[in-house]
């Protein structure tokens, strides 16, 4: 019998300047409990991962010494591609999910938020269907589900995008394809921003969407910090918005009226 994967959800502070609010703000007890008894870990980074795990100590006791648990990296290939691939390494899986696959329960976390979305471990979770290790989501924040929520746009019908290439040569272009899907579809459309391009990305989508196009950004979220804007692109040129390039954001287009 095979162990479970267990996708564990990180607070949304992941590169936040201290003080950091207090993890049980992020993550409910039943997810901690959860996380202090999993002794084998995959993660992007087993620093970052060895943090998480101090705070959660602070609430739980974790059932070994943080120095003692098994914590593997993804690999950086991985990271690069993403989940639009063909299968996954198998050979590469068998290996990160060996203690599952020899009935051990595993845990999967991300840098912020859900793993496996906008996240390299979406080709672990795939690997696990394909070699039959049951995964368990726990409960706990989704920066994207936040956003969506509290926009305004259409939840009904959306599409999120994760984080937009880095390597397009015209992301005007590629701002007013997001805009012509969101005006033909009526689908709200969203992805994520690294801090440090937030301010370029605003400044294009108003330099160059239409006037009554929706635009939602969400900064911050679960934060002291936390800023949340809808409205047409008219509006925000009027309100002169600044977002700051130290706290990650979701963006959203939305069809005006």
């Amino acid at each position: 019998m095979t162990g479970k994967l267990y996708l564990v959800p990180a607070p949304l502070d992941f590169g936040c300047e201290p003080p950091l609010p207090a993890i049980t703000d992020a993550l409910p007890l039943g997810t901690l409990q959860h996380m202090a008894r999993l002794q084998h870990w995959v993660c992007e980074n087993a620093k970052t991962t060895r943090a998480l795990l101090k705070r959660v100590d602070a609430v739980v006791p974790l059932a070994q010494p943080i120095q003692q648990l098994h914590i593997s990296e993804i690999p950086r290939e991985w990271h690069k591609k993403g989940a639009h691939l063909p299968p996954p390494d198998i050979a590469t899986a068998k290996s990160l999910l060996a203690a599952a696959l020899q009935g051990q329960d595993m845990a999967l976390s991300s840098e912020a938020g859900m793993p496996a979305v906008a996240d390299p471990g979406s080709s672990l979770v795939r690997a696990a269907h394909i070699l039959g290790v049951p995964v368990v989501p726990l409960v706990g924040p989704s920066s994207i589900v936040l956003a969506l929520a509290a926009s305004g746009l259409n939840g009904q019908g959306f599409v999120f995008y994760g984080y937009l290439p880095q390597d397009v040569q015209a992301p005007a272009q590629r701002l007013q394809e997001l805009e012509k899907a969101a005006h033909k579809t009526g689908q709200s459309q969203w992805w994520i921003e690294t801090p440090y391009r937030n301010a370029a990305t605003l400044q294009t989508m108003l330099k160059v969407l239409q006037p009554n196009t929706l635009v939602s950004i969400a900064s911050g979220l679960t934060l002291e910090q936390m800023q949340i804007n809808t409205n047409t692109v008219a509006m925000l040129r009027q309100q002169n918005c600044q977002y700051g390039e130290k706290l990650p954001a979701v963006f959203g287009l939305g069809k005006g009226a």
